[in-house]
């Protein structure tokens, strides 16, 4: 059986730089990441959170994601 592929989201704050937290949890698949980013977005905005990145084993899949305006 193969390795099962990562999903899983990249948050950087409003100067583009990569946060350490809050971590995304790993998806199995796309649909569940983005459903997590979805039902998860409000509370991320209200932290230190700008944009979210989907990240496919490590490789940006999608443009980034404004979650707060400046």
């Amino acid at each position: 059986m193969g390795v099962q592929p990562q999903w899983e989201w990249a948050f950087d704050d409003l100067a583009g730089n990569a946060l350490d937290r809050p971590v995304s949890p790993v998806f199995a698949n796309q649909y569940d990441a983005e459903q997590w980013l979805g039902e998860q977005w409000r509370t991320l905005a209200a932290q230190v959170v700008h944009t979210a990145r989907l990240l496919h084993d490590g490789t940006q899949v999608t443009p980034a994601l404004v979650l707060r305006a400046p």
